[in-house]
């Protein structure tokens, strides 16, 4: 009988490999051609995709970028690379990889040293607690992909979400109280998701629904106030309508209602990155501010914190 040799894919969405116009531009590309992020037409979106919005904004985005590149590289790049070492010494003799679904490593390399080390049962963890087409299913695309050129294919476990896994609300609570602690209550705590398009959720996507469950589970852990907690979704893209309220426009608004002191949290995130350093710490922090707020604390993602290492050891254990 042959002995079942498992392996560990944790899987990220990806960032550019220099902070550079030209590296950006080559990310975005990949990124903004997945049917999974914008299904608009082929025909219709490579030209503006090419002709418009990469010349455009790959210069801004490389700018952003600068802004919050770290010592050892991109923010999700250098915390992803913390997540798996961490998670690698806690499972002595399983080997664990590291994927992104755009930009380097990409899924190919990480699957075939998992391979190439005898695995047999390969459990998948996209690094998204909320479920999404746009993200966890880009993954199961990124690894069937692969995996379709295999001859021999191991058994495969795909964590499809844990937006309400109670080591996952606990590692968040922890991370709130932290904070709480350090600078006081705030008026009011502001649980910012990335938001994707409401026509995405009106076709089938749970997306929102799975974030309103981490909220409400999360609303519960903390005992809080009704009304202490928001719900907001950030990084809109494009002309649709997205997921409401915005985050953006929540904060402008905040300060007239007499909220003067927030703070935020990007639940969704399981690393910091662009999107949270910058959007949120840097761009939205200045709005709120702006439009007359006193104080405002940004709360770092779970990152490589122990109780953050804690839930992924349990998700993928649970499938060996």
């Amino acid at each position: 009988m042959t002995q079942t040799k498992f392996g560990v894919l944790l899987v990220n969405l990806g960032t550019p490999e220099a902070p550079t116009p030209q590296a950006v531009k080559k990310y975005l590309a990949e990124f903004l051609s997945d049917i999974r992020v914008v299904d608009t037409p082929r025909w219709l979106w490579w030209p503006v995709l090419n002709l418009v919005i990469l010349p455009l904004r790959s210069p801004r985005v490389s700018k952003l970028y600068k802004a919050v590149w770290m010592e050892e590289g991109s923010p999700l790049m250098v915390y992803s690379r913390r997540q798996q070492k961490a998670l690698a010494e806690r499972l002595p003799g399983t080997p664990v990889e590291l994927a992104m679904s755009y930009g380097k490593p990409g899924m190919k390399e990480p699957i075939e040293k998992l391979l190439a080390q005898g695995v047999t049962k390969m459990v998948v963890l996209p690094l998204y607690p909320q479920y999404s087409c746009s993200t966890s299913a880009a993954v199961f695309d990124g690894v069937a992909r692969v995996l379709k050129s295999q001859r021999r294919l191991p058994s495969l476990s795909f964590i499809r979400d844990y937006a309400t896994h109670p080591a996952y609300i606990s590692a968040l609570k922890a991370s709130i109280l932290r904070s709480f602690e350090q600078h006081g209550e705030p008026d009011r705590l502001v649980l910012s998701f990335h938001g994707i398009p409401k026509r995405f959720v009106a076709e089938g996507d749970d997306y929102e629904q799975r974030c309103r469950d981490t909220v409400q589970a999360l609303t519960d852990a903390l005992q809080l106030p009704a009304g202490k907690i928001m719900l907001t979704f950030q990084s809109r893209f494009g002309r649709e309508p997205w997921l409401t309220p915005y985050t953006d426009e929540t904060l402008k608004g905040l300060p007239a209602q007499g909220v003067k002191h927030i703070q935020i949290l990007c639940p969704g995130f399981a690393a910091d990155c662009l999107e949270t350093l910058e959007e949120i710490k840097g761009e939205n922090r200045e709005i709120f501010i702006h439009a007359g707020g006193e104080r405002f604390e940004y709360i770092d993602a779970l990152n490589d914190q122990p109780e953050h290492i804690d839930l992924l050891q349990q998700l993928v254990t649970q499938h060996f």
